[in-house]
């Protein structure tokens, strides 16, 4: 039987895991459906965060910045002036690109250790801003939001409900994947990849390295804003939490774990992380972290290409475990 082209077994995997995450609702029951479609909207976040990391070697520790600004114009929008779903995810891209856009005009100008404080002091300070700004955001008690609706005398009820929502985020979920995808498959993202290997050189051929590190960093700023509307839909509440140093330390944790530089990594990264903290926490209580570090540490050492690099990582040591076993016969 003649084996299948690799990028035709890869494209028949992927409608395999589409139809399986279709027929979720059936599988699964509730508790599950719910944690399967916080891994969808998780795991679109840190897939933007994939594109700097991964695709462009810029190392955020503060995109949940831009997760949080989605999150709080989605919700501001639902209790102001509408809780349509679409006028919420306008919002929250239009916001978070306009915010990435600010601050990454400062930050994509430095490098290395410097690029990576800048961003966590940006997200602090916005942090900070929505703890004390509480005419707005009503501090740490947070905002609580009406449930979102898909058009005029909907009243919420075609959302209502796990799998209605479920299937609202799967297909959410899908669109900012593939334009992610879509993203790094064009000639800008094989530019970022080149930026990421050699600047310099990139420089040197005419390419504007900070216009492009500036234009991917409002991408991923945009699509992480709109991983926050589907979070405030999904939970009809907002706090400051959400946009904590610990959900862009979660999301970096995702990206390293599932293996950097093929977005499909940050999403099995994602599935990864919020299982460990599901299922451990009752058994563990706050010490499911530890866990996590644990796992993390070892897959640094033992996955450099983390999960997602685990198939090819396995056909290589079978493939040496077959050469040393035909050497010694």
């Amino acid at each position: 039987m003649r084996a299948l082209a690799p990028g035709r077994a890869a494209r028949l995997v992927q409608l395999a895991l589409v139809a399986l995450l279709a027929m979720a609702p059936l599988l699964l029951g509730d508790f599950r459906l719910f944690l399967l479609t916080e891994i969808l909207i998780f795991g679109l976040f840190a897939a933007s965060l994939d594109l700097l990391v991964g695709y462009t070697g810029l190392l955020s520790l503060g995109h949940a910045a831009y997760l949080g600004v989605g999150s709080y114009a989605t919700a501001l929008i639902a209790i102001h002036l509408t809780d349509n779903v679409f006028a919420g995810i306008a919002a929250a891209v239009l916001s978070s690109g306009v915010v990435a856009a600010a601050t990454g005009w400062l930050a994509v100008r430095t490098r290395g250790v410097y690029f990576l404080m800048l961003t966590l002091a940006f997200a602090q300070l916005l942090f900070t801003l929505a703890i004390t700004w509480d005419s707005l955001t009503h501090g740490a008690n947070g905002l609580p939001t009406p449930k979102p609706t898909l058009g005029p005398g909907d009243g919420g009820g075609a959302l209502d409900g796990g799998t209605a929502f479920y299937y609202y985020a799967l297909v959410a979920f899908l669109i900012g994947f593939g334009l992610l995808r879509a993203i790094v498959a064009s000639p800008f993202g094989r530019t970022l990849v080149g930026i990421r290997e050699n600047e310099a050189r990139m420089r040197s051929l005419g390419y504007g390295v900070a216009r492009y590190r500036l234009a991917v960093f409002c991408i991923a700023g945009a699509v992480a804003g709109f991983a926050g509307s589907l979070t405030v839909q999904h939970s009809n509440y907002m706090s400051p939490s959400g946009i904590s140093f610990e959900v862009s330390t979660l999301a970096l944790i995702a990206v390293i774990i599932g293996g950097r530089a093929t977005l499909v990594g940050a999403v099995l990264g994602s599935a990864f992380v919020f299982i460990i903290r599901d299922e451990l926490s009752s058994a563990f209580n706050e010490h499911w972290r530890l866990v996590l570090g644990v796992v993390f540490i070892g897959v640094v050492y033992l996955l450099p290409r983390g999960l997602s690099g685990l198939p090819a990582r396995t056909g290589l040591l079978s493939r040496r475990i077959q050469t040393t076993a035909g050497g010694s016969a």
